[in-house]
């Protein structure tokens, strides 16, 4: 560990202060060094109170997406982030682990930015920096193809339950995988799955989110704007980003024990309650063309697809490889 990392890791822990004499000694280091590691950590955005006689206290930590900060808030995970890598800007973080050939289960991508962040259907992804957090897990469990569809499903209801935990807000579901608030999209979820060709074995599969964190309404595009909205917009002031992002860790990762267990009884529930669509008239947009369909929410079957009944008052079932679903008014009314 860095005499940067040392000193922060023990003001972290202290809530008064903690003299110089107190972290040289403890850490094995000079004054001197203590007091560079103070102010590199300044340089970074920590505020940090010095006081004669009493010494060094942490009073605010920025919000930045590195591991020190997402750690700091992270408790034991058993596969999902026990590695974290954290970057300025990339591409994409799906296209980051993507081309980790040799990465672990669970591997963790976290990125400031992305330019060229994509979400279903290869639509673009606005990942600006500093407001979102743009976040991809790779995946390689031991099971078949057949059982993987509800990932992006359990993921999910993985964000609601982490917006819950930091911000005291509770998401809704647009079936199949977005997380809204206010009627607006908060949450983009994209899953991509990598089979080897002889065997039809999954090779791996990697989770990619991005969640709107600090966006004001003019830093969507006008086109976006209309269906998207943030966390600071919902609640008037900013979230801790490393809070939330070291939250979704821990929620993805009881939700890929469930997977892993074939128990989705707990999550099912939750999608059923947080669902946004059920008990509603919906429109179905065929993928590739099509006329609309006019039906009604009526359930969500336990492989997480969509049970509507049409105007012929016949019930079938629809996934998320045929359809898009909308409200008749705009994205989720």
């Amino acid at each position: 560990m860095s005499s940067r990392d040392a000193v922060l890791s023990l003001l972290r822990e202290e809530e008064g202060f903690l003299s110089g004499q107190d972290l040289s000694r403890r850490l094995g280091l000079t004054r001197a060094a203590v007091w560079k590691a103070v102010d590199a950590l300044r340089g970074e955005g920590y505020e940090i109170e010095a006081r004669t006689g009493l010494g060094y206290r942490l009073t605010a930590a920025p919000d930045v997406l590195t591991e020190a900060e997402i750690r700091s808030f992270l408790g034991k995970t058993n596969i999902v982030g026990r590695e974290l890598r954290c970057f300025q800007e990339l591409d994409s973080t799906n296209n980051y682990l993507k081309a980790q050939a040799d990465a672990p289960d669970g591997t963790a991508a976290v990125a400031d930015s992305q330019t060229a962040g994509r979400g279903r259907m290869d639509r673009s992804f606005q990942s600006p920096k500093g407001q979102g957090i743009y976040l991809s897990v790779l995946l390689r469990p031991s099971l078949p193809p057949d059982r993987l569809p509800p990932v992006t499903a359990l993921a999910g209801v993985a964000v609601c339950a982490a917006v819950e935990r930091v911000c005291g807000l509770r998401p809704g579901l647009k079936w199949p995988n977005d997380p809204v608030l206010n009627g607006k999209k908060l949450c983009g979820i994209l899953t991509e799955m990598s089979l080897e060709a002889e065997t039809g074995r999954v090779q791996s599969l990697v989770l990619g989110i991005g969640i709107n964190a600090g966006q004001r309404p003019e830093d969507f595009s006008p086109e976006v704007r209309e269906v998207a909205t943030s966390l600071l917009q919902v609640l008037g002031k900013p979230v801790s980003r490393p809070r939330l992002t070291a939250a979704l860790l821990e929620e993805l990762d009881r939700a890929y024990a469930a997977l892993l267990a074939g128990d989705l009884t707990e999550y099912l529930a939750a999608y059923r309650r947080l669902c946004v669509n059920l008990g509603k008239t919906v429109q179905l947009l065929p993928f590739g063309g099509g006329e609309r369909e006019t039906a009604q929410a009526v359930d969500i079957d336990e492989e997480f697809s969509l049970v509507v009944r049409g105007e012929d008052g016949k019930e079938r079932t629809v996934r998320s490889g045929e359809v898009s679903v909308r409200g008749l008014w705009g994205y989720t009314e």
